[in-house]
């Protein structure tokens, strides 16, 4: 039993809980590339962290669901009985009791209990924090019950959509329960299919956090929404069958590009220009062929500052600083944008130097002290044995 499951045991008992507990954990994750075209039914390639989400629960007998987050030392309590008519209410706790309103409408009974939760996955830094505490709580909420894996991913990702409102793809929930450990996973969001791809051996993956999240992104990750959905009636007017922008290849889109608005015209050539590098990427992968790889990172970054319209100054300043040292494969922003982190492809030998430059250079320019996380491939979502 790790620390942290430790320390959420040790909660329950300070307050007076002393229940037999379920300890689940579910990973947080970068995404390699392959950026807003999960809700497009295209391709992406993330790999889940060894940064996680870890949750605690225990029943109690008074009808009352109670969670505590130890990093945010804060508490909310509902009625158990109010959940299935439960209204969101802008708060963290949202995600939790998304992810139990969700394992009631699964059939599975959602009693009374403590939930204390315990997270490394920092908020706001485009790491998916949010996907590995509704896929933790899912878990633990079950209490053991089987679920075929990719029902828990659904369920996870309906809490997202349907009770906290956020638009998303599959993707985080996916690479939250189906990450392998080393291994980056292609997922074809249409028919939800993965495939394990190997990283070179001699290549890290580090996140930098740029400390920065402009508010402007709930409200244009919806805007991106509705202006693929845009780009999607022009192309299935035009050509017919077209139900994602996931159909559409790049012939058909030059072909028919002039009869869409400009806006939503940029963010089609963005998805369907991103859904070829995640494919071109990973064959480079199995090729070992790091510069490629690279070269993937920057020019989807490019397409995500010009045509997707989501990065910012200090991301862009984090990426451009990156490409130009030596050492560094590529760079780019991953996540949802407007702030988060950046991921790197490094050489092995190159991450310390990497660190101390970009850190110099990025509290020069903006007074702010990045965070890196070295990015390890790890496993996905499970209960821990409790001794």
């Amino acid at each position: 039993m790790d620390g942290i499951a430790e320390r959420l045991l040790g909660a329950l008992r300070e307050s007076g809980n002393t229940a037999q507990a379920r300890v689940c954990r579910a990973p947080g994750r970068v995404n390699l590339i392959g950026e807003h075209t999960d809700y497009n039914l295209g391709f992406v390639m993330p790999i889940a962290l060894d940064l996680a989400c870890t949750v605690a629960v225990a029943p109690r007998a008074d009808g009352i669901l109670r969670i505590v987050s130890l990093n945010m030392g804060e508490a909310r309590e509902v009625p158990v009985a109010d959940l299935a008519a439960l209204s969101p209410a802008g708060h963290w706790s949202d995600y939790v009791l998304g992810a139990a309103r969700e394992v009631l409408a699964f059939g599975c009974p959602v009693a009374a209990a403590d939930v204390v939760i315990e997270s490394t996955v920092p908020v706001g830094a485009g790491l998916s924090s949010s996907a590995a505490i509704e896929v933790s709580s899912a878990l633990a909420f079950l209490g053991g019950r089987a679920i075929d894996r990719m029902e828990l991913v659904k369920l996870a990702r309906r809490a997202e959509n349907d009770f906290v409102g956020m638009p998303c793809g599959i993707m985080d929930q996916y690479i939250s329960v189906f990450g392998e450990e080393g291994r980056a996973i292609l997922i074809d969001c249409r028919d939800l299919s993965r495939e394990a791809v190997p990283l070179p051996f001699d290549v890290r993956v580090v996140a930098v956090n740029s400390m920065v999240k402009h508010e402007l992104g709930s409200t244009a990750y919806a805007a991106r929404v509705r202006e693929c959905a845009e780009a999607v009636a022009v192309f299935n007017e035009r050509i017919g069958g077209i139900a994602s922008l996931r159909d559409v290849n790049a012939e058909q889109y030059t072909h028919w590009d002039e009869y869409i608005p400009e806006v939503p015209r940029r963010r089609a050539r963005h998805v369907i220009s991103e859904n070829e590098r995640v494919l071109a990427f990973r064959d480079a992968c199995e090729r070992h062929d790091k510069q490629e790889m690279g070269a993937l990172f920057f020019e989807s970054h490019k397409s995500m500052r010009d045509d997707y319209e989501i990065s910012c100054e200090e991301i862009d300043f984090l990426v451009d600083t990156a490409v130009a040292f030596d050492g560094c494969y590529g760079a780019r922003m991953t996540g949802g944008g407007f702030g988060g982190c950046t991921v790197n492809l490094l050489r092995a030998d190159a991450v310390d130097r990497f660190r101390a430059k970009i850190d110099r250079a990025y509290r020069k320019r903006f007074g702010i002290t990045p965070v890196f996380y070295e990015c390890h491939p790890a496993e996905g979502a499970r209960e821990i044995t409790i001794a």
